[in-house]
């Protein structure tokens, strides 16, 4: 059917526009821009000479602790001191009544005498019989008899001697003091009970708190694991120890390492470590909780990484992104032996030189080609966005 004038007209008016449209197109079309390669913050591992800490758990212990018992048994008749006070070695705690150790004291005195008088006559006896034995006034049976007796009483007084000094010790123990210097606790009994000799419960308790221990525990399978690292069959860490309080605080006073146990526990696998820690305010206590820092030695040149770079894959292997020569992306799997600080320090997977990401890992993956910049240096200035070519007018 032949096509109306006014359709005809339309359909021409349509393929001129087409035309200049394809004809200006083809003349300017737009630039095709790239994407940059993603920039990533990289840090460059260097060896470094790494002082080994690791941190243990302890308890204070006093540095020397007297449990006060009575000797002698009684009715205390006196406490003389004041419950959590400082005493002084010597110092009277307890005083018992000592009126039968006063008259036993008496009795052995009086037999001491007794047996001084014994002794003096016996002597007497025995020097006449010796003369009168070289003028055969008496049998030398008579002499030896005389010079037996004198024997005799010689050994009398001297266990007379004994027992009077016995006398007095017991005495001396019905005043009952303090068997060092420290801190005493509190009294497990009241004036007016009655004690006995050695008996199983303490009436006190000393402690000598200006100085303290810390017992801390360390695995003996970690300590093999150190000397491996250090390459050597000795430490040689400092004898100085950092101790930190049950609320994170650190000590104001540094420890000292003491010794070394020489025997695992076979049981815990673990060995003591021993500190003797100043304690001029009486801040630390015996039974308290704490955490001692201890140096273990040197590592020459190791190899630290700081942790915002090692990540954990699915398995818990650690892994970490590093940039190579050819500025692209390559994962490796690494092996850490412990923290430093905020690093980790590397035993496998990373070697000096290696320049590993830490920050912009989550827009890149292996293989990809990545801008690498130092950790604190400026950054470089974002390109700017491809701009079209203006296009000609008209066509």
């Amino acid at each position: 059917m032949p096509l109306s004038p006014v359709v005809a007209v339309a359909r021409l008016v349509f393929l001129g526009v087409v035309v200049m449209a394809a004809g200006c197109g083809g003349a300017a079309g737009p630039a095709t821009g790239t994407m940059p390669p993603p920039q990533v913050t990289v840090v460059t591992l260097k060896p470094q000479s790494v002082d080994l800490q690791r941190e243990l758990p302890g308890r204070v212990s006093a540095l020397l602790v007297a449990e006060v018992r009575p000797q002698v048994g009684g009715i205390v008749k006196q406490v003389h001191f004041t419950e959590g006070s400082e005493v002084k070695a010597g110092q009277l705690l307890y005083q018992l009544d000592d009126a039968a150790y006063r008259a036993v004291v008496s009795s052995a005195d009086a037999t001491r005498l007794k047996a001084e008088a014994a002794l003096d006559n016996a002597r007497r006896s025995a020097t006449r019989g010796a003369e009168l034995q070289k003028t055969r006034l008496i049998s030398e049976q008579d002499n030896d008899t005389l010079q037996a007796t004198l024997h005799q009483a010689e050994a009398d007084l001297a266990a007379a001697r004994a027992t009077l000094e016995t006398a007095r010790i017991n005495l001396a123990y019905a005043r009952i003091t303090a068997p060092i210097s420290g801190r005493i606790g509190k009294s497990t009994l009241t004036r007016g009970a009655l004690v006995t000799a050695n008996q199983a419960e303490a009436l006190a308790t000393v402690q000598q708190l200006n100085q303290v221990y810390v017992d801390v525990t360390q695995s003996s399978s970690e300590w093999l694991q150190l000397r491996r690292t250090l390459g050597t069959g000795n430490a040689g860490g400092s004898r100085v120890v950092q101790l930190i309080l049950e609320d994170g605080t650190r000590y104001a006073q540094e420890g000292r390492l003491q010794f070394t146990d020489v025997t695992v526990d076979q049981a815990t696998g673990s060995f003591l470590l021993r500190v003797l820690v100043p304690n001029p305010q009486r801040l630390l206590l015996p039974g308290m909780y704490v955490r001692a820092a201890i140096n273990e030695g040197t590592l020459a040149s190791g190899l630290l990484a700081p942790q915002q770079g090692i990540t954990r894959d699915p398995k818990g292997n650690a892994t970490a992104m590093v940039v190579d020569a050819e500025g692209k992306v390559q994962q490796r799997t690494v092996r850490t032996l412990r923290t430093v600080g905020d690093q980790w320090l590397v035993a496998e997977g990373l070697a000096a030189g290696d320049r590993l990401i830490i920050e912009g890992l989550q827009k890149i993956m292996p293989g990809m080609p990545v801008q690498a910049v130092e950790a604190g240096a400026t950054p470089a200035a974002a390109p700017d966005a491809a701009t079209a070519p203006a296009t000609a007018a008209g066509g």
